[in-house]
């Protein structure tokens, strides 16, 4: 259970702003503002609402309810990521692809087009649904990444995106990758860092009762990745982490390029829509996300 206060975290944007400031990347002016600022969101307290709480979720339970929209233009990380990801994926040759954790298919439907035999699994029955229409000569099954079903070097390729914040262990999902991949085979990864660098917000969406609930963001330390990677024969061929854009937060308060306005307040008792606090004090909100990664991007060979 979590529970999330909107005044809890304009608070925590001001604060990582001052930080900011405290450091020597902006001035006494833009230090005064945010004082004022933080006068006037607990003078004004009671208008932001008590938040909620929330249960978390499986993955399966909360990707349900994004899959008829999860490939819907805006999305800021899709956007950074997916093309990182494809550069990755045209250095390799075409084989027998396993798109784990695949989503909607996103990244299969890439794949196949490269001419890749395409194997598709993820725990959401629904993200299956999109991805078989999408890419019909596909191969999509229902399973978990700690136990894929697939046989012991049986591909080429394994690409695995934006899944891991979400799993409690990675040490056991690695060693599947190196359990289901040829020796030679490529490895990639991609991952989200939490909205603050290292502080890994969970993900609230509706779950299956109709009520609030969330998934785990982890963000994890580059170390993390290779502590579960190098002792099974990974060796790293490539890492990248780009940075949010900046602005991170636009003239309207939405992501530069998001289509749309800002979505609305979260109703009472309820987790906030982050996205409908930034309004309130974007300067604060572009400071704090200032310069930090928005995902982690890798490509092992497994070498053994």
């Amino acid at each position: 259970m979590i529970h999330q206060h909107p005044l809890a975290y304009l608070i925590g944007l001001e604060g990582v702003a001052l930080l900011r400031a405290f450091a020597g990347e902006h001035d006494e002016e833009f230090v005064a503002a945010r004082l004022a600022e933080v006068r006037s969101l607990l003078d004004r307290a009671d208008e932001l609402g008590p938040g909620g709480s929330a249960a978390e979720l499986t993955s399966a339970e909360a990707y349900a309810s994004w899959a008829p929209a999860y490939d819907q233009p805006g999305n800021q990380l899709l956007d950074i990521e997916g093309p990182l990801v494809r550069s990755l994926l045209d250095e390799l040759p075409a084989g027998v692809a396993l798109d784990a954790a695949c989503g909607t298919g996103r990244h299969a439907e890439y794949l196949a087009r490269r001419g890749h035999t395409v194997i598709g699994v993820d725990s959401s029955p629904d993200m299956l649904a999109v991805a078989r229409a999408k890419v019909p000569s596909g191969r999509f099954v229902e399973g978990e990444l700690t136990s894929l079903p697939v046989p012991d070097d049986d591909v080429d390729l394994v690409v695995c995106a934006l899944a891991l914040s979400h799993v409690p262990d990675l040490k056991p999902v690695f060693a599947e990758f190196a359990r289901v991949l040829r020796p030679g085979g490529s490895l990639v990864v991609s991952d989200p860092r939490g909205r603050l660098g290292d502080i890994g917000l969970p993900i609230v969406v509706t779950g299956p009762d109709g009520r609030p609930g969330y998934l785990p963001n982890r963000s994890r330390l580059a170390s993390e990745y290779l502590a579960a990677a190098l002792p099974l024969g990974f060796e790293v061929r490539h890492c990248e982490e780009p940075m949010r854009p900046s602005p991170f937060v636009g003239p309207d308060g939405a992501p530069p390029g998001a289509p749309g306005a800002v979505p609305p307040p979260a109703p009472s008792g309820t987790p906030p829509n982050i996205w409908s606090l930034h309004p309130l004090i974007p300067d604060a909100a572009n400071a704090a996300y200032e310069g930090s990664p928005v995902a982690i991007v890798w490509r092992f060979q497994l070498t053994s």
